[in-house]
């Protein structure tokens, strides 16, 4: 075993990017949606929506398991691990790692899941209402259960390092990556494939987050998830998984690899407040983006871009835009500030891990895309939401939120690489 550096000398770098969402199944196809301001919400094609008030969701399309896994295995994971694993060999092909030339006990998993698969636990029960207990598969529970998309993960690459699933609901995905960015950062592991998945567009799924009238009930598929919109009326519900390789930046200089950007600050708080709702001066979520700023020993005036929690939730967005004036203060009004969830929908425990991709690409790129769908906002939510058009400008930090029931916060700061 190697002895641990100093807590402030290891750095934390970015080497490779994986992504299925409702926007294509690749980071490239993602990305190139986001550019053109392409909405990934549709109707809802995975069950009978005819008793149901919402009518869309934002979908994966076309994916085919095979891709990147053999038959055997497929069979023998639920949809949200299926997601895990492809995004988790797209982010290793681009990395460039040789695990044949790794401590496989130095590299780890750290993939949160929101709720696991309730498909699962829908299709089990019916056999257990009307066969018996008897007629219940064998591994219902081993495939359903959350943690089961880090396990398969690592099952498949051979990947024996610390291996976590996080689970705090929609912000799952944020503090994956930001508890995988400390581990290494503290000597842990050398790499770490983090992010997030969900796959939880289903009768119970749908029918749960209604009854919380939590999801938008307009069909309009253009207009159903507008964040920070005057006239937003609720979430709608998504899928997908995004995972980045996290890399310790000696490790990833001595074997040539392309560091896309630097991890450089995690904030995690509890509002402590309610299991549904953030307090409305927004304090909890922001003393996330507070620490993970002083993490990083930068300033409020560092940061220009911020991809929001933005769920186009009423509660979320107004006490969001209050979170962000509670950290940066009178910066606030400088920021540009978007919603990825404008054209994906909410994918819950996976939307970290997908914004954690787009503000490492918004870093590359020198672009900020647009908040799709929202056209004008509350008259007390008055900061730069990029509604309208996307934004060509230089990105050297980049901030994602991520809030979630029970009062979970979490922010990663994330910034332009130097050597």
């Amino acid at each position: 075993m190697r002895i641990k550096e100093s807590y402030m000398s290891r750095r934390v770098v970015v080497t490779g990017m994986g992504a299925i969402t409702p926007l294509g199944n690749d980071v490239q196809s993602f990305w190139e949606g986001l550019v053109e301001g392409k909405s990934g919400v549709g109707p809802i094609t995975k069950f009978d929506t005819t008793d149901y008030k919402v009518k869309l969701a934002a979908e994966v399309k076309d994916f085919d398991p095979k891709l990147y896994m053999d038959f055997k295995s497929a069979k023998r994971m639920e949809l949200f691990s299926q997601y895990a694993v492809a995004a988790s060999k797209m982010a290793l092909d681009e990395s460039g790692l040789d695990l044949d030339k790794e401590d496989l006990f130095r590299v780890g998993v750290i993939i949160g899941c929101g709720v696991g698969s309730m498909q699962a636990s829908e299709r089990e029960h019916e056999k257990l209402m009307n066969m018996g207990p008897a007629r219940v598969n064998p591994l219902f529970i081993p495939m359903m259960i959350s943690n089961m998309a880090a396990g398969n993960v690592a099952i498949q690459f051979g990947l024996k390092g610390k291996n976590i699933d996080v689970v705090t609901a929609c912000a799952s995905g944020t503090n994956s990556i930001g508890e995988a960015f400390h581990s290494i950062k503290h000597g842990e592991a050398e790499v770490i494939l983090a992010g997030g998945t969900e796959s939880a567009v289903c009768p119970l799924g749908v029918a749960g987050f209604t009854a919380l009238t939590a999801l938008s009930t307009n069909e309009d598929a253009s207009l159903a998830s507008r964040p920070f919109d005057k006239d937003r009326d609720g979430f709608v519900i998504g899928e997908g998984s995004g995972v980045i390789v996290l890399e310790e930046l000696e490790h990833a200089k001595a074997r040539g690899a392309k560091i896309l950007a630097e991890i450089v600050g995690y904030g995690s708080t509890c509002d402590a407040y309610h299991i549904t709702s953030p307090p409305e001066d927004g304090s909890g979520a922001g003393m996330a983006m507070i620490m993970a700023m002083n993490e990083a020993n930068a300033s409020p005036s560092d940061v220009e871009y911020i991809n929001a929690h933005g769920t186009s939730t009423h509660h979320n967005d107004l006490f969001e835009t209050r979170a962000i004036k509670y950290a940066f203060k009178d910066h606030a009004k400088k920021l540009k500030i978007n919603s990825t969830k404008s054209m994906t929908g909410h994918l819950l425990g996976a939307a970290g891990g997908i914004e954690a991709i787009v503000c490492v690409k918004s870093i590359c790129e020198d672009y900020i895309h647009v908040t799709a769908g929202s056209s004008e906002a509350d008259e007390d939510m008055d900061l730069d939401y990029c509604f309208g058009s996307g934004v060509h400008t230089k990105v050297n930090y980049a901030m994602s939120n991520s809030l979630g029931f029970g009062g979970h916060n979490a922010s990663i700061l994330l910034k332009k690489y130097e050597a």
